[in-house]
């Protein structure tokens, strides 16, 4: 049961959100449901219907082929551009969207271990987190076997994530490449992005940031921090639907020296000369493959265009302020139940989710389902909170919760 005072907490801070309107640009939020998975799959915006089916109607139905001459050859780089420009604090010229995030990883993890094994043939070690998302390191254990390289385990606590020490302890004269995440996926702690981008830059090392649970939610500067490389989903936060295309950051001084491994043809320097031989385009084309998947970049427009218009400073804002309420809710209803906090107290230190541990959790997620409640679950019992500033209430939060505590309850009748 909720009691008097939550509930008159979550009604004065949904009365005091700036943000609160986005809401209802949102499909579904009218609804009773309680999305928790916002960090996994972004709701659709309602702009979003007409652009799809007016995209359907009059480019892709009226236009026809004439299309990719009069406009989508540039969607990639125009979409990416607004990326950079909103969500991860990147000028123009340096981000690109095509493939997806693993597909994206490889390329410039790839990318980046070649060129560093080139101009330094002891550089062999590429740098990772145990804890990192699976994706992450799986590229990374590939490319290491492929290149004759080998991995530099990070061991973290699974509440937390890589900070400055334990990245100073692991980088050295062999370090080639470091694969770091913002945010991480399990606990939802928030890297010192700049910090540690400058402890493997001092040991000689390109880092490559995974910003796939951060974009759209904690704010990035790729350019102020001095990123080398960076890759993103985009189905989370920016909302660009169902496996919707991956972005690419490569920093303008680095552009021309790297050669992305998947050589395509939409990464030539001259797209339509079919020629006999591969020559890499200049900027960030060179860092395409394949035929752009133009439907799967549409959506993410319109959640660019409310970041842009909200600007990603107060996304942030509202953020924290969703997490700490649901901290403060959970030690209210849930840690007399047994729950634990496994993500950073410190807001500063988290991203837009935050994870709950139980032995249950598993069940309690089945049961939440079943009920229109949807957060995630990642093992060891973690129950996930995914909060998106722009589409979730304080009282859905609340809801939501106190879901979770009659979950539990009914469990351990």
């Amino acid at each position: 049961m909720i009691s008097d005072e939550l509930d008159a907490e979550a009604s004065a801070l949904d009365s005091g959100d700036d943000l609160r309107e986005f809401r209802e640009r949102f499909i579904g939020t009218e609804s009773a449901l309680v999305y928790f998975d916002g960090n996994s799959l972004g709701r659709p915006p309602k702009a979003t219907l007409a652009r799809l089916d007016g995209f359907v109607r009059d480019q892709w139905g009226g236009r026809l082929i004439r299309g990719w001459d009069e406009s989508w050859m540039g969607l990639p780089f125009a979409i990416g551009d607004d990326i950079g420009r909103v969500a991860i604090g990147a000028a123009a010229g340096q981000t690109t969207i095509g493939d997806s995030t693993t597909v994206l990883l490889y390329k410039l993890v790839r990318a980046a271990f070649d060129a560093q094994l080139a101009a330094d043939p002891t550089r062999v070690e590429i740098v990772v987190d145990r804890d990192n998302f699976p994706t992450d390191r799986y590229i990374v254990d590939g490319i290491a076997a492929e290149r004759g390289g080998r991995v530099r385990w990070i061991d973290v606590d699974r509440t937390a994530g890589v900070d400055a020490d334990t990245l100073r302890a692991a980088v050295g004269a062999e370090t080639s490449v470091v694969l770091l995440s913002h945010v991480a996926y399990r606990s939802g702690h928030l890297a010192d992005a700049e910090a540690l981008t400058a402890i493997a830059q001092d040991a000689g090392a390109l880092v490559v940031w995974d910003l796939s649970h951060s974009a759209g939610s904690v704010p990035v500067r790729a350019d102020a921090w001095g990123f080398d490389l960076a890759v993103g989903c985009t189905y989370k936060y920016l909302n660009g639907g169902p496996g919707s295309p991956a972005f690419a950051y490569v920093a303008e001084r680095h552009q021309e020296s790297l050669a992305q491994p998947i050589q395509g043809w939409m990464g030539t320097a001259d797209v339509f000369a079919m020629g006999p031989g591969y020559h890499p385009g200049t900027g960030m084309r060179r860092f395409l493959s394949g035929t752009p998947p133009i439907l799967g970049m549409l959506a993410m427009q319109d959640t660019l265009a409310m970041i842009g218009e909200a600007g990603i400073d107060a996304v942030r804002r509202k953020s924290i302020a969703l997490t700490e309420f649901a901290v403060r809710v959970s030690d209210s209803i849930l840690t007399p139940l047994g729950v634990t906090l496994a993500s950073p107290r410190d807001p500063a230190q988290r991203g837009g989710h935050i994870t709950l541990a139980h032995p249950a959790m598993r069940e309690v997620t089945a049961r939440l389902w079943r009920h229109d409640v949807i957060p995630d679950y990642r093992d060891p019992g973690g129950l996930r909170i995914g909060l998106a500033p722009l589409s979730t209430s304080f009282a859905e939060t609340l809801t939501g919760l106190d879901a979770v505590a009659a979950a539990l309850r009914a469990i351990d009748a």
